[in-house]
């Protein structure tokens, strides 16, 4: 596997040695075959991002939102580079004078916004630590974060204020002030007062800042800038602690992939910004438009208007997770059976022929010109028909949804991969390569990834189809989890991150992921399930024996498989007047939605996320057992085994949610 197309070999793999499993070769791509791009002149910190960028555009619209004409949403407006800076400023100074200093910790809470970008700058400028608070995190976490990472001071949504008042009640010792990105009611000014923190809306933190002047902190490289918090294991989140460093070199090995396949990145660039700046995914690439002194267009947070707002603003670059992209195809293959026969024939013609000549090698726009023009531009018009670059990441997108858009959007579809700790962009698919398909392409030109081999789930890093745990060094590597040196040291071993997923290098040099080495994964829409932690929970459900909890990364949701107790399943029926032997009560549609109803109970009491309940539940009568290799002989589930042979119900039981 040396001579891959895509990939420089840079270290020997090695054999299996002390008790520690082998190690596949170490490979770079091949983008930086002289080596990693070099570091940008004057850009040390993420402050440098945006500073050398109102230098060079300050003029060019930067951060937009659709104004409101008469009640209905009118076109985006649009505040420039110096605009923004200028208030960047006053915030910055208005931080200041509360008395929060370089080092403290703010945090942001809310939807993404003008505001929330100008925080996040205010904070860059002054060496704080962005800290970002978001729903998703669950009961619990938003006070868990405020009293962990010790925030001075909390920029949030107006609606989002009655939350933090619940929340920082027990923590307001390390509290300076909160800052509301709209108005604060006599209500809220009275509560958060009594507690001795001062409280500004969002005008008036402006005039706080005004006629004041701090100077700027020197800012290193190695300086943390933000610390996100990721809800990846059991227990509470962790704080991934991401320095200046890791946020350049990401850009510059971005910046040097995209003009490698001739699709740089310009001020002419407009972006949509709609996924959650909280996360790792948007933060990059928000940081990224910045650099190019590109545009950036706030959806307004409602989904079932996003096409709306993609038609008006007309972004050139589309970033989407797979549960966004699979709405589209099915929008899409919707409109296309509704149509009358001859549309239906004309579309599959050209889909057809356009895919096969791009499977052939054909680049996306020389694929089928006169399709694109006849058949496909409406699809492209739905998408603002600006769109060249869709750029898909968080989870698996499945081929035939790729293959899909490749085809009837006109734009360039890539997949990426990376995590929080290895700042999002580790691996990217590459433009007019059909043969990516399904996988997340090569590694980007700053990083060395490896495989270290999984004996026990059968994975070899050094067989002919090298397999095994995808290992990461490089300066995008965060600097460690806050305050939690222990969980750093288990996945940071020798300058390598060890990312817990199983990938399979291809022929080409591109990765495919296939497993995960915990039983830890990811749902479509992003979020991650610790299936274990679940299975203890739901365990102590009345009523039930066991438990298996089960989910991927193309569904946005969970089932499950139980063995019911017999005696109070068949208590529950006598109770309800529904008869039959213990075989047929499991059948029962009845006794199905008794015992989801069960599990969604505790589920309420435990204070689970919305997306760890259960959707859907087969009841089998038999217990799991090592006769049908279930369980190892230590009654430990074994979840490919219970996967293979639950195989079709599992089956049944998506497609019956999706019926509905």
């Amino acid at each position: 596997m040396s001579q891959m197309k895509y990939l420089i070999e840079v270290e020997k793999g090695q054999p299996a040695k002390d008790g520690k499993p082998s190690i596949g070769p170490a490979y770079r791509s091949i983008f930086a075959k002289d080596g990693y791009p070099p570091p940008i002149p004057g850009l040390n910190s993420c402050w440098d991002v945006f500073r050398m960028s109102v230098e060079k555009y300050p003029n060019s619209p930067m951060l937009g939102r659709r104004e409101t004409v008469d009640g209905k949403a009118g076109k985006y407006v649009w505040q420039t580079y110096q605009q923004v800076y200028d208030i960047v400023i006053k915030v910055g100074n208005a931080i200041r004078s509360c008395g929060v200093e370089p080092g403290a910790k703010c945090g942001i809470y809310g939807a993404n916004s003008a505001e929330w970008i100008i925080s996040m700058e205010a904070c860059n400028a002054h060496g704080l630590y962005c800290v970002p608070l978001y729903d998703t995190l669950g009961a619990g976490a938003i006070e868990y974060i405020l009293c962990h990472s010790e925030i001075s001071i909390a920029f949030t949504e107006e609606k989002k204020i009655p939350e933090v008042l619940l929340r920082f009640s027990l923590h307001v010792s390390h509290f300076a002030a909160i800052v509301s990105f709209g108005k604060v009611t006599p209500e809220q000014r009275q509560e958060i007062e009594k507690y001795g923190l001062s409280v500004y809306s969002w005008e008036e933190f402006g005039i706080l800042g005004e006629n004041k002047e701090y100077d700027f902190p020197e800012k290193k490289k190695s300086d943390i800038c933000t610390i996100m918090y990721t809800s990846g294991t059991t227990g509470d989140p962790k704080g991934v602690m991401i320095s200046n460093l890791n946020i350049i070199t990401l850009i510059a090995g971005v910046k040097r992939v995209l003009e490698c396949v001739d699709e740089k990145l310009t001020s002419k660039d407009v972006y949509l910004s709609y996924l959650p700046l909280a996360h790792i995914f948007d933060r990059v690439i928000e940081e990224l438009f910045i650099f190019h002194g590109a545009s950036i267009g706030f959806w307004r947070g409602d989904v079932k208007l996003l096409v709306e707002d993609i038609g008006e603003l007309k972004p050139s670059i589309f970033c989407a997770v797979p549960r966004v992209l699979d709405r589209i195809y099915g929008g899409l293959t919707q409109k296309i059976s509704a149509g009358g026969l001859l549309k239906k024939t004309l579309f599959n013609f050209a889909y057809s022929r356009k895919l096969s000549n791009l499977k052939g090698g054909s680049k996306t726009d020389e694929a089928s010109p006169l399709s694109d023009k006849l058949v496909f531009s409406k699809v492209r018009q739905g998408l603002g028909g600006n769109v060249r670059l869709i750029l898909s990441g968080a989870a698996p997108l499945a081929s035939h949804v790729e293959a899909y858009l490749r085809v009837v959007t006109c734009a360039h579809v890539l997949q990426g991969y990376g995590l929080t700790e290895s700042c999002a962009g580790s691996f990217v698919s590459l433009p007019n390569d059909m043969s990516m398909l399904g996988t997340v392409g090569p590694p980007v030109p700053n990083v060395d990834v490896r495989l270290e081999s999984v004996p026990e789930m059968n994975y070899d890093a050094l067989s002919s189809t090298p397999r095994g745990e995808i290992c990461i060094r490089g300066d995008t590597l965060f600097s460690g989890y806050y305050k939690r040196d222990d969980l750093t040291e288990e996945v940071l071993i020798d300058g390598w991150f060890h990312t817990g997923d199983v990938g399979e290098w291809q022929p080409d040099g591109s990765m495919k992921i296939i497993d995960r080495k915990k039983n830890i994964f990811k749902l479509s829409q992003g979020e991650y399930v610790a299936v274990e932690h679940l299975e203890n929970i739901y365990g102590g459900t009345p009523g039930i024996d066991s438990i298996w909890v089960y989910g991927n990364s193309f569904e946005s949701y969970l089932v499950g498989v139980v063995n019911p107790n017999k005696l109070a399943l068949e208590k529950w029926a006598e109770e309800n007047g529904i008869s039959g032997d213990f075989n047929s009560l499991c059948e029962n549609p009845k006794a199905k939605e008794h015992i989801l109803q069960e599990l969604s109970k505790i589920g309420k009491e435990k204070k689970l996320k919305g997306f760890e309940f259960l959707k859907a539940v087969h009841l089998d009568p038999e217990p799991f057992d090592m006769e049908r290799d279930l369980l190892t002989p230590t009654y430990k589930k074994k979840r490919p085994q219970l996967l293979k042979y639950y195989q079709n119900i599992i089956d049944e039981m998506y497609k019956s949610i999706n019926r509905k």
